[in-house]
Formats: structure tokens, sequence, C-alpha cells
């Protein structure tokens, strides 16, 4: 056998035995895990599945954001045992990102423990609607022109831009820290998904370039994406924006040219992003959302 074919089975095994243990990682990974934030004496990530929050520790009590307990009954009480690991320091706000369950259900455990629970004025407005026991309503909400929080001696930016993936979603900024928590409106390293279906497109674009205008070096998101997620840089968000650009003006030639929804949704692609975790699967429904758009005004 040739030089050329032992070396070229070695690094075919070498591939194969990486991929395995790369799976094997995969299916180790806990359900449930809590990290410090790198370069922070205060920031924490929680992880339940593929949903995570941040909270933060100061002297003076702990500000927890979005329990992520949908589907997960015992979801808000795990996430305040993780709390109660790092600190014995009560928890005085719990801040719900947005109306959507997948990230705010669950947040009973907290208004038990004392919480005041802090959204957006128009998720308390959904929320309402659907009367849900194990997701209290917010005490207080944040208007339009935002909300600032101190407490033992730091301060989070409740930032409110207008439409994106919801009506409610707040951006939350740690202004000392250069952190930013936005949750599902912004994927780290992944191709848009789900969180795509009911965006509002054209908004969305203003939303991220406001976020970009903040002074920020690391974003927390609302999804890990690929176990070992990591945190998002201002690149990140600036492909994301990059990416909604250049797919809202394709899909604006076929809808304008009435070929949404057929056959604009078969031959929409962007061969650029092909290589980008999610692409296949998130792919069609970038381009339904955008036939909408410009097919249907909506």
């Amino acid at each position: 056998m040739s030089q050329i074919r032992l070396t070229a089975m070695a690094v075919a095994l070498s591939a194969a035995g990486f991929a395995t243990t790369g799976l094997a990682q995969q299916a180790q990974r806990p359900q449930i895990e809590t990290t410090k934030v790198d370069g922070t004496d205060n920031v924490y990530i929680f992880r339940n599945g593929n949903h995570q929050s941040m909270f933060i520790v100061t002297k003076d009590g702990v500000i927890a954001t979005d329990p992520i307990a949908y589907g997960r009954p015992t979801g808000g009480q795990d996430y305040i045992a993780e709390i109660k690991k790092v600190t014995d320091k009560p928890i005085k706000f719990l801040i719900y990102s947005h109306h959507h369950y997948d990230h705010i259900a669950g947040g009973k455990p907290f208004k038990d423990a004392g919480a005041t629970i802090i959204a957006h004025k128009r998720a308390k407005e959904r929320l309402a609607v659907l009367k849900d026991p194990n997701t209290p309503l917010p005490d207080q909400v944040v208007s339009d022109t935002g909300r600032t929080i101190k407490l033992g001696g730091t301060t989070l930016e409740l930032k409110y831009f207008g439409l994106n993936h919801s009506d409610s979603n707040l951006v939350m900024w740690l202004p000392k820290e250069k952190i930013v928590f936005v949750v599902d409106t912004i994927p780290v390293g992944s191709f848009p998904g789900r969180g795509f279906i009911d965006i509002y497109p054209l908004e969305t674009e203003e939303f991220i370039k406001k976020v970009l205008a903040l002074d920020w070096e690391r974003l927390i998101p609302g999804h890990p994406g690929q176990p070992g997620g990591r945190l998002g840089t201002k690149k990140d968000a600036q492909d994301i924006l990059t990416l909604m650009q250049e797919a809202s003006a394709e899909m604006k030639k076929m809808g304008q040219d009435g070929k949404c929804w057929e056959p604009a949704e078969k031959d929409f692609k962007l061969p650029k992003y092909a290589n980008w975790p999610g692409y296949e699967n998130g792919l069609p429904l970038v381009a339904r959302r955008y036939c909408g758009l410009w097919g249907r005004g909506t």
C-alpha cells in the first residue's frame, strides 16, 4: 500500500474519531449548566437545554432574567437552585426579555421568592390574556423609552428598540461590563432558524443597527446554538444584519416579479451562507418570511 493511501487512511480515521468524540461530548453535556462570564466578577449564564438566561449578582441582591421553564415543570426552581449555589443574596428582580413562552414561562418560583417581575408593557398586555398561573404578570412595566435598574453598584439598562422578533423585546445592556443580553433576534454563529417565522423583517434591520450603536463587546444570546456555544461579537451582529439585507434584496426581486409563494421559495438560495450551521433548515423559513413581505406586503 502506498504512503499516500496510508496517510489518507490515517487522516480519515482521525477525522472519524474526532467526530465520534464530538458527538459523545454533546451527549454528555448536562441539561442544566451555570457558568460565569469570563472577565467579570458578577455576570453568569444559566442554561437549561437549548435556552439560556443571564443573571447578575450584586452585594445587595440578584437580577435574574428569563425563567426558561417552558415544558420543564421544575425549571424555575432549578434556576433558583443554581443561583443559590453562587450566592445567598436574595433575588430582587426577574426580567422577562419578551412575551414568548419558551423564554419566560415558569416565573412563579421567583415571584414566590419575593422577586419583582419587570417586562415591557406589551409583554404584560399579551400575558394578561393568557392567564397562565405559572407565569405571573409583571409587577412593573417598561415603556418604549426604556428603564435603568441600579442595584448594589451594578447598572443594567433596559432598552426598547421597536419591533423585531416580537413587539415586546428588551435589550439588556451592562454598560460597565460591555455586555448585552439579546434574545432570539441575533443568533450567534448560526443561520436564522424558527425565530424567523414571525419576525418583522425591515424593523429588525433597524433594531440590529441600534444594538450595534451601543457600547458593548460581548453578546449573550437566548439560545447557545451549537454545543459549547460562544458569546457573540459586533461582527456576529453585523453578519446577521448583512444576511438579512441580502436575503431581503434577493426575495424582493422575486416577489415583485409575482413569483411568491411559488416558485420563489424553491428558487431562493443564499449560497454565501451555505456553510453556516442551520442553513438547510433555516433557509425555507427565511424564504417564506421574505416572500410574505415582498409578495404580500406583510
